[in-house]
C-alpha cells in the first residue's frame, strides 16, 4: 500500500462534520479559516470546536448537510491556501451514512450473459473504481473505468461474451489504490487470487428432491468434514477428500460393510451438515496433501472451495462438482446443511471488504480499534445495513443456486438478532422447510447484549435453533474440563437441569426445535478421547456403554439430535483437542473402526429408527411436551420418564424411557398399570416383543431402556 504525504489531515467523521488535525505550529497565534473545495467551488466551513492535543490542534467544522462529499476527490484548504484531501473517517460507521448509501437491489457482483456482462460493486467512499480483466487464454490484461451511480454503486457493462474471464476491482479510497476480488464473486481462480466471470446456467445439474420433511424436530443431523469423510485408505471411496466422493454409491469398507454416502443412508440420518465449503484459506489448492484445515478461514463467501475439487483450476467445474454432490446426497434421501462463517474474515486488512470500503464491515471498540470477539482479529459488523445485506444475499444465493437445505452459523453470537431474523425470513421465502442453527455463545464484541444472536435472546429468534451447551455439559460434563463428569458417568448433581434439557429446554426456548442436542462436535475433544483421560482405569467395554448411553439420550431427548461423524463408532483424534489444522491421520474418519464396532453402529441405527417410528419422541410444540411428558425418576444415576397418551402420534399409547448410568439395579415404577413391552435395551439391537414388564422394571445395565404399551 502506498503512503500519501500530507501536511495536515482532514476526515469526514459525520455526514456534515469534518475533523481537521493540524500541527500546533500551523495554527500560529491566529484562528485559521478552512474551506471545502469541490473543484473550483469553495465553501467556508463553520468552526464548531477547537481542541489542543499534545503537539496538534483538532478543529471540528460543520458544512451544509445538502452537500454530499463522496464519489470524487474533495479537498480542504485554509486561508493561506494550504490544501489536503478530505479522507473518509468515522462517517462510515454512522447511521446516516448507512441509511443514505443502503442499496436494496439484488444485482451486485458479476451478472454474466451470452452477449454481455454487468459488474456492480458497492464502494461509496471511493473516488475512482476500475475493473481489471485478465483473459487467461491469451494472457492479456485490460483495465476499464467504472461509472458511479446512486447509493455508492460503481458499474460497467461489458459487451460480448466474458464467460471464464478473470477479474478484480481497483478501488481508490483516500488517494490509495487497492486491488480486491469482488466480495460477491461466484467463482474464483485457484487459491482465490481472482474472481471469475461465470455464466451460471452452464453449471446447472439435474435437481433431486430429498425425502419429505414435515417439521424441524424430524431432523437428525450428522456433522462431517468433506475431506475427513472419505480420505481414509479403507473408505472404499475412489475420489478421496473430494466433492465427488458423495457421487459414489454402494461403497464398501475392506470388510464389505457400507461406507460413505451409503452408510449415512443406512444409518438413517436426515441431514448431513458439512463443515465450510465456501472458498477458504489454509490449504494450497494446487497441493492439497501438504496442508489440512477445517475451513473456518473464509476467503470468498460465495464461491466453492477448490481443495475439494478434482479440477481446482477450472472455476466452473468446481461449481458443477459441488452441485452434483449435493444432488447425489439428495438422491439418497438426505438433506445438506452448509456450515457458514459470516462472523469474521481470514485477515481483515487484506480482505475485499476492508480494501473496498475501509472500516465499514468490521466492528470497532470505543478506542476505534477493531474488536476481536471471535478471537481471530476481527468481528463482522452485521448490524450495518450493507454487511447485513451481504449475509442475507449470500445465504439466499447458496440456497437458490446450490439447493442446500439449511445453514449452521459458526459463532452466531457475534451476529445480531435482526440479521438472523432477516436471514430466516429470506430463506423461508425460497425453501420453507429449511433448518437454520448456530452457536449462540455470548462473545466479547461491542454489540448491545439484547441485540446479540445468543441463546439468551432465543425468544427473539423463534425460527433459529441453537447448539444446547447445557445439554452437552449436563450429559457428559464440561467440554472445557476433561475431568468434569456428567450424567453418563453417574454424576447427577443438578437433576432439575437434567430434566430441563431432556424436555427440549422449553423453559427457555420458544419450541423444542430450538434445541440442538449434542455431546460432541468437530470442536474440542471427542467424547471417547475425554473418557480416555477422565476414566482411564475403566474397562473399555464400560466406556463403550457410556458412549452408547450418551447416544440414547441425544437421540431420544425432545429437540433435534446432532451427531459428530464417527461418534457412533467411538471416533478418536488421538487426544488432540483442537484439530483444525492437524494432519489426516488425526482427523480422518477411520472406516476400520466402523467395521470393528459394527454392532454398536447397528444399535445407534436402531435408536434412530425408534425415534422416527413415533412422533412422541419429536414433539414440535412446547405444549405437547408439557401435556404428555412425565418424569418417573430423576436421582441416583437414573433419569426415567413416560410419554403418556400419545397414540395420536404413533403406534403406541404410552412410552417409558429409562437412562441408567450404573449397574446397581435401580427399580423404576411404571405408570398406567398393565403390561409393558420392551422395545429397546442396552444389550439389544432390535425390537424384542417377547420381554415384558408390569408395574415396575429394574435397570441393571449402563444404557437406555425403552418400553411401550400398545
Amino acid at each position: 500500500m502506498l503512503t500519501v504525504q500530507r501536511a495536515y489531515h482532514a476526515y469526514l467523521d459525520e455526514m456534515n462534520l469534518i475533523t481537521i488535525l493540524i500541527p500546533a505550529e500551523m495554527q500560529g497565534d491566529g484562528k485559521r479559516t478552512f474551506y471545502l473545495l469541490d473543484g473550483e467551488t469553495r465553501t467556508e466551513l463553520k468552526c464548531e470546536r477547537i481542541e489542543t492535543i499534545e503537539n496538534r490542534v483538532k478543529i471540528q467544522c460543520r458544512f451544509d448537510p445538502s452537500v454530499k462529499p463522496f464519489g470524487k476527490l474533495y479537498e480542504i484548504c485554509d486561508d493561506l491556501n494550504r490544501k489536503t484531501d478530505l479522507q473518509m473517517g468515522a462517517v462510515i460507521r454512522t447511521d446516516l451514512f448507512d441509511d443514505y448509501f443502503y442499496y436494496g437491489e439484488n444485482d451486485l457482483g458479476a451478472v454474466c450473459g451470452e452477449k454481455s456482462t454487468v459488474l456492480k460493486v458497492w464502494a461509496p467512499t471511493a473516488t475512482e473504481v476500475k475493473v481489471k480483466l485478465l483473459f487467461p487464454d491469451v494472457n492479456k490484461i485490460e483495465t476499464m473505468p467504472m461509472t458511479l451511480g446512486e447509493k455508492g454503486i460503481w458499474s460497467i457493462k461489458l459487451q460480448g461474451n466474458f464467460d471464464s474471464v478473470f477479474y478484480t476491482y481497483l478501488v481508490c479510497v483516500n488517494l490509495i489504490w487497492n486491488e480486491a476480488v469482488d466480495p460477491y464473486a461466484k467463482a474464483v481462480s485457484i487459491n482465490g487470487e481472482y474472481g471469475v466471470i461465470t455464466e451460471l446456467k452452464k453449471t446447472a445439474v439435474l435437481r433431486k428432491k430429498p425425502q419429505p420433511f414435515e417439521k424441524l424436530t424430524d431432523a437428525i443431523i450428522y456433522e462431517a468434514h468433506i475431506r475427513d469423510f472419505s480420505i481414509h485408505p479403507d473408505s472404499g471411496i475412489k475420489q478421496k477428500g473430494k466433492y465427488a466422493a458423495f457421487n459414489e454409491k454402494e461403497t464398501k469398507t475392506a470388510g464389505g460393510l457400507s461406507s460413505g454416502l451409503s452408510y449415512l443412508q443406512e444409518l438413517g440420518v436426515t441431514h448431513l451438515e458439512l463443515l465450510p465449503f465456501n472458498d477458504f484459506e489454509g490449504v494450497d489448492e494446487q497441493d492439497t496433501s501438504a496442508e489440512y484445515n477445517w475451513g473456518y478461514n473464509p476467503l470468498h463467501f460465495n464461491a466453492p472451495e477448490g481443495s475439494y475439487s478434482a479440477k481446482p483450476d477450472d472455476p466452473a467445474e468446481r461449481i458443477r462438482e459441488l452441485k452434483s454432490a449435493i444432488q447425489s446426497i439428495h438422491e439418497s434421501g438426505i438433506r445438506v446443511i452448509m456450515d457458514v462463517v459470516y462472523n469474521h474474515v481470514y485477515i481483515r486488512e487484506t480482505s475485499s471488504f476492508e480494501k473496498i470500503v475501509q472500516g465499514y464491515y468490521f466492528r470497532h471498540d470505543h478506542n476505534g480499534l477493531p474488536s476481536d470477539g471471535t478471537g481471530v482479529g476481527n468481528d463482522i459488523a452485521s448490524e450495518r445495513k450493507m454487511a447485513r445485506k451481504f449475509i442475507v444475499d449470500s445465504v439466499s444465493y447458496w440456497l437458490s443456486e446450490y439447493d442446500v437445505d439449511g445453514f449452521r452459523f459458526d459463532l452466531m453470537g457475534i451476529l445480531d438478532v435482526e440479521t438472523m431474523n432477516e436471514v430466516h425470513a429470506a430463506c423461508m421465502r425460497i425453501k420453507p422447510d429449511l433448518l437454520i442453527l448456530g452457536e449462540g455463545w455470548d462473545l466479547n464484541t461491542p454489540l448491545a447484549y439484547e441485540k446479540k444472536a445468543i441463546i439468551a435472546n432465543a425468544g427473539k429468534m423463534p425460527g433459529i435453533s441453537f447448539f444446547n451447551d447445557q445439554f452437552r455439559d449436563v450429559i457428559k460434563g464440561s467440554t472445557f474440563n476433561l475431568y468434569d463428569k456428567g450424567f453418563i458417568f453417574g454424576h447427577t448433581s443438578n437433576p432439575d437441569l437434567l430434566a430441563r434439557v431432556m424436555t427440549g429446554s422449553i423453559a427457555h426456548f420458544s419450541s423444542p426445535a430450538q434445541s440442538i442436542n449434542y455431546v460432541e462436535s468437530h470442536d474440542n475433544h471427542t467424547l471417547w478421547d475425554k473418557m480416555e483421560v477422565s476414566n482411564p482405569h475403566e474397562a473399555h467395554e464400560d466406556r463403550r456403554m457410556r458412549q452408547k448411553l450418551a447416544a440414547g439420550m441425544v437421540i431420544l431427548a425432545q429437540g433435534i439430535p446432532f451427531f459428530h461423524s464417527g461418534q457412533e463408532f467411538y471416533r478418536t483424534k488421538k487426544g488432540v483437542e483442537n484439530s483444525y489444522k492437524s494432519p489426516d491421520d488425526i482427523n480422518q474418519l477411520d472406516w476400520n473402526e466402523r467395521e470393528k464396532y459394527a454392532e454398536d453402529v447397528k444399535y445407534v441405527k436402531h435408536l434412530i429408527a425408534l425415534r422416527k417410528s413415533h412422533g412422541a419422541f419429536r414433539f414440535a410444540a412446547s405444549d405437547e411436551i408439557s401435556r404428555h411428558y412425565r418424569v418417573l425418576k430423576n436421582d441416583g444415576g437414573v433419569y426415567a420418564y413416560a410419554l403418556m397418551d400419545v397414540k395420536d402420534y404413533g403406534p403406541w399409547r404410552h412410552i417409558a424411557v429409562i437412562h441408567c448410568s450404573h449397574r446397581n439395579g435401580a427399580v423404576i415404577p411404571l405408570p398406567a398399570g398393565g403390561e409393558w413391552e420392551i422395545a429397546s435395551s442396552p444389550l439389544m439391537n432390535k425390537d424384542h416383543h417377547d420381554q415384558k414388564a408390569d408395574s415396575q422394571i429394574t435397570a441393571n445395565e449402563i444404557g437406555t431402556l425403552v418400553l411401550f404399551q400398545k
